[in-house]
């Protein structure tokens, strides 16, 4: 099952800087991680599913470099956001 209305919603909410905000890097990158993990999950049980780790791997290389881009403008929130999704342990 995909990531329903109300999650994502909830996620560009949480990170959103604005009011309707949800092209923000922050946005983008909190959409993108709440895709990757439900996928993630999806691999635990199919783990032939080679099409779907194409897009998979599409996904989270978007996310880098979108996290790059935030790292190189404005460091804290790089560390903002990988605090708060978790990315880095």
């Amino acid at each position: 099952m995909s990531i329903t209305a109300a999650d994502r919603a909830k996620t560009v909410g949480d990170y959103q800087k604005a009011k309707g905000d949800t092209g923000s890097p922050e946005v983008q990158i909190a959409l993108l991680t709440q895709r990757i993990n439900h996928l993630t999950a999806h691999f635990k049980v199919n783990a032939k599913d080679n099409h779907s780790r194409r897009g998979l791997l599409k996904m989270v290389s978007r996310r880098r470099k979108l996290l790059d881009y935030v790292k190189r403008n404005d460091v804290d929130r790089y560390r903002k956001v990988i605090e708060s999704l978790g990315l880095r342990k």
